[in-house]
């Protein structure tokens, strides 16, 4: 007979069953306070590794950006110079609308402007917008140059940047504003489609509480391609029902226009032009441009809009009509709406045909008569 035989506890001694169960029971997570201990050190961890990928965001992402964004400044750029020398005493001033920084490829869409006068674009400052700020700056070229009018142009939300400068203009300085051009303009918040409206609502609710939003990429690229989605997803489709194809398209897209063009806005930008909607300042400043004053004519008021309402998937042009046509002296006064055929959204450099045609056709006799109508009555 074996050792191992005539002893049995021998073998239950080496019982390898026995030996893991003992580690188990010994090891330092089932010691006293070691669950806690062991809990504590993967918590260390994760905040070590979040620590870590912060540093690299903030690094290589927030900072390149702020030292640029602390750059930068709004400017008045030329565009074109008037096409009738008689001219030089009208400058028109555009601005560009949300997501955009430099008024210039607008402007340079719409070539009939210069028949009012000497153009000009607004670059806005990419840390935000200070309406007073653009104002004076105009009022200081308009001395500069011996201009005496202006004619204001927005696009989009760049009208409801335009009626603030316009207030500022005509109540606060010697330059007489002789209109303001609203393209496709949402007067205030309502005025939004829900869709945009839930986009601008979401980059909000970003800036207000990541460190580093208003001049993150990252954050930036997410969103542009959160608010693609539907052109790369294939409804119905197993997971992930992804179009890879599309996806590297909307990405580059995004990219190209997004995040690496000099006329895109920072996300500090883009959020104070969308708050400059929700203020919803728009139909005060109509109203201060309307109220009766005897050293001043309130401006003409201009509204392009697509002929097809629904053509705008951005605005709700009808309620911006009702609510200009309310604030803004009535079609019989001051106020010229113009239903553009073939236009959509705000985008002149897309149908500079339409564009320019409407402007021709419509805009410049309107400002021509309203501008004698005024001279008449003085």
């Amino acid at each position: 007979m074996s050792t191992f035989e005539r002893h049995p506890s021998t073998v239950a001694d080496y019982d390898d069953a026995r030996r893991r169960a003992r580690l188990r029971e010994t090891r330092v997570g089932l010691r006293r306070w070691g669950r806690v201990r062991m809990m504590a050190m993967r918590a260390v961890g994760v905040v070590l590794v979040g620590l870590i990928v912060f540093a690299q965001y903030w690094k290589y992402d927030v900072m390149p950006e702020r030292a640029r964004l602390e750059q930068t400044a709004p400017d008045l750029l030329p565009v074109s110079l008037p096409a009738d020398s008689r001219d030089w005493d009208t400058a028109v001033v555009d601005l560009v609308g949300l997501g955009g920084v430099n008024a210039v490829p607008t402007a340079s869409a719409l070539p009939v402007l210069n028949r009012l006068g000497v153009v000009w674009a607004v670059r806005y400052d990419d840390a935000g917008i200070d309406t007073k700020v653009i104002a004076d700056m105009i009022v200081r070229a308009a001395r500069y140059g011996a201009v005496r009018n202006i004619v204001l142009v927005g696009h989009s939300m760049g009208g409801v940047v335009a009626l603030e400068v316009a207030r500022h203009i005509h109540l606060g300085s010697d330059r007489r504003l002789v209109g303001v051009v609203l393209d496709c303009t949402p007067i205030d918040l309502h005025a939004v489609r829900p869709e945009s409206r839930s986009r601008g609502a979401e980059l909000l609710r970003w800036t207000g509480w990541l460190p580093g939003a208003r001049e993150s990429r990252l954050l930036r690229f997410t969103v542009e391609m959160a608010a693609r989605r539907e052109r790369f997803t294939v409804p119905g489709a197993p997971l992930p029902g992804i179009d890879f194809g599309a996806l590297r398209e909307v990405a580059e897209e995004v990219l190209r226009d997004k995040i690496f063009s000099e006329n895109a806005a920072s996300n500090g930008l883009i959020e104070s032009q969308f708050l400059a909607i929700v203020a919803g300042g728009g139909t005060a400043d109509l109203r201060a441009l309307a109220r009766p004053n005897p050293d001043r004519e309130s401006p003409a008021i201009v509204f392009i809009r697509p002929g097809d309402a629904a053509r705008d998937d951005v605005v709700d042009v009808e309620y911006s009509r009702r609510v200009l046509a309310e604030h803004a002296g009535g079609v019989d006064g001051n106020l010229l709406v113009v239903r553009a055929n073939g236009t959509g959204h705000a985008n002149p450099i897309q149908r500079p045909r339409e564009y320019n045609a409407a402007i021709e056709s419509q805009v410049l006799p309107f400002l021509f008569r309203y501008q004698q109508a005024v001279r008449d009555r003085r």
